[in-house]
C-alpha cells in the first residue's frame, strides 16, 4: 500500500473539509508485518470462534455485548459500569441515568442488529436502524436518528475554525457510504475480511456521516461485519475494550491515514487488537467454564435445592444483577423458600446481597463478573 492516498482537503470558503479516496478498489498489501499480523489475527480469531462452540455461548453472550456496550460509550466519555447495565433504571442514581439509557440503547441494537443480518445484508440500511435505535430517546436523539447528515460536522474544538478534524461535505455522503456497501459485499474483490472492515471502520469514522453516535455506530460494524460473514458465529468479539485502553492511539492512527497516508499503521493496530481481544476472549470463557464446573459442585452440597439453584444461576450468566421478585418469576415456590434459597448460595459464596436493605434487595453474581473485567 505504499502508493496509497487517503484523499484531500478540500477548500470550503472558510474551512477545509476532507475528502477521502473510494474504498471499493482493488487492494495490495505490500508490508509483510501487516500480513504478519493478519496470519495472527485469522488464526486466533478463529480459535475465539472455535471456543465458542465448546460452550453455551448463548448463555453469555449478554454479559458479552453489556461489556462492549460500556467500553465503547465510555470512549465517548460516559460512566456506566458493566454491572449498572443489568440494573433497573430506577436503580440508577438520577446522574448516571442519561449514561445509562446510552447503554442500554447500544444493548438493543446490538441484539437487534444481529438479528437483522438475517433479513438485510451489511448495507447502509442496516447502518441507518442500527444508528436509530442508537439515538432514541437518549442524547442526540434531536440530531436526525437514521439520517445522514445534512449540515457540515467536525471533530474536536468548539467551532470549525478551531476543530481538529472536518469530515466530508454532506452530499458527498451518500456516494461514500454507497462505496463502503459495495466494497463490503463486493464478490469478485479478494481483500482480507479483516483487512477489509479495518478500512471500513476507518472510513466510516472518516465520513462521520451522522451528526451524532458516529464512534458507537463504527465500532459496532466490526462485530455485525464479521457475523455477516460468517467469520463469527456469535456476536462475541468487540474490539472497543482496546480502543479504550489505547484511546490516544487509536484517534491518533485514524488521524494520521488522513493526514499521512499511512494506512499500514492503522492496519498494524486493528490486526493487533483483533489478536489481544481474541486471546482476552479465550481467556473469559475458560474462566467461565472453570467458575461453571466449581459452582455445580458447590451446588451439589444443596441436594434437591440445587435444582432450583442451578435455575436461578443460569439465569443470571445472563442477568448477573437480580432482585428476589425476579427471582419469584423464574422459580414457582413461596417467597419463604426462595429467601432460604438465596441465602444458601451467599453461604457458598456464589452470590452477594449488596442493597443492605430488608425490602427489595438485589444479588450480584460478583465471580461472573469479574470474569469480565
Amino acid at each position: 500500500m505504499k502508493n496509497y492516498k487517503s484523499g484531500k482537503f478540500v477548500n470550503q470558503g472558510g474551512y477545509k473539509s476532507f475528502q477521502p479516496t473510494l474504498l471499493n478498489r482493488k487492494w495490495e498489501i505490500d508490508d509483510m508485518q501487516v500480513i504478519s499480523l493478519l496470519s495472527k489475527a485469522d488464526r486466533f480469531l478463529g480459535r475465539l470462534d472455535m471456543y465458542s462452540e465448546y460452550v453455551d455461548i448463548d448463555l453469555f453472550i449478554q454479559m458479552h455485548i453489556a461489556k462492549e456496550a460500556t467500553q465503547s460509550s465510555k470512549i465517548e466519555g460516559t460512566q456506566t459500569k458493566v454491572e449498572e447495565a443489568f440494573l433497573a433504571k430506577s436503580e440508577i442514581s438520577a446522574e448516571k441515568r442519561d449514561d445509562w439509557e446510552e447503554v442500554q440503547n447500544y444493548i438493543m441494537v446490538m441484539n437487534e442488529a444481529v438479528e437483522m443480518l438475517h433479513r438485510l445484508p451489511f448495507s447502509t440500511r442496516l447502518i441507518k436502524q442500527a444508528h436509530k435505535v442508537l439515538l432514541q430517546g437518549v442524547r442526540g436523539q434531536h440530531k436526525q436518528p437514521g439520517e445522514f447528515r445534512n449540515s457540515q460536522n467536525w471533530i474536536g474544538g468548539a467551532t470549525l475554525n478551531d476543530a481538529i478534524f472536518i469530515p466530508p461535505v454532506h452530499y458527498e455522503i451518500d456516494n461514500l457510504m454507497s462505496d463502503i456497501e459495495k466494497f463490503a459485499n463486493s464478490e469478485n474483490d479478494f481483500t482480507p475480511d479483516l483487512i477489509k472492515i479495518a478500512l471500513i471502520h476507518y472510513q466510516f469514522e472518516t465520513i462521520h456521516p451522522f451528526l451524532d453516535g458516529n464512534g458507537r455506530t463504527g465500532r459496532l460494524l466490526i462485530t455485525l461485519y464479521l457475523v455477516s460473514k460468517n467469520i463469527l458465529k456469535r456476536p462475541i468479539l468487540y474490539l472497543s475494550d482496546f480502543f479504550e485502553r489505547h484511546r490516544t492511539l487509536y484517534y491518533d492512527n485514524l488521524m494520521r491515514v488522513r493526514t499521512h497516508n499511512d494506512i499500514s499503521q492503522w492496519l498494524k493496530f486493528f490486526l493487533t487488537g483483533v489478536v489481544e481481544t481474541s486471546q482476552n476472549g479465550v481467556k473469559t470463557l475458560s474462566a467461565i467454564m472453570q467458575l461453571k464446573n466449581s459452582i455445580e459442585k458447590s451446588v451439589d452440597t444443596l441436594g434437591k435445592r440445587g435444582i432450583d439453584a442451578r435455575l436461578i444461576i443460569d439465569y443470571m450468566y445472563k442477568k448477573p444483577i437480580i432482585s428476589a421478585s425476579e427471582i419469584m418469576k423464574i422459580i414457582d415456590k413461596s417467597p419463604q423458600t426462595i429467601y432460604n434459597l438465596l441465602a444458601d448460595l451467599e453461604k457458598l459464596d456464589i452470590i452477594k446481597e449488596i442493597t443492605g436493605a430488608q425490602r427489595n434487595k438485589l444479588y450480584v453474581f460478583g465471580a461472573y463478573i469479574d470474569c469480565f473485567k
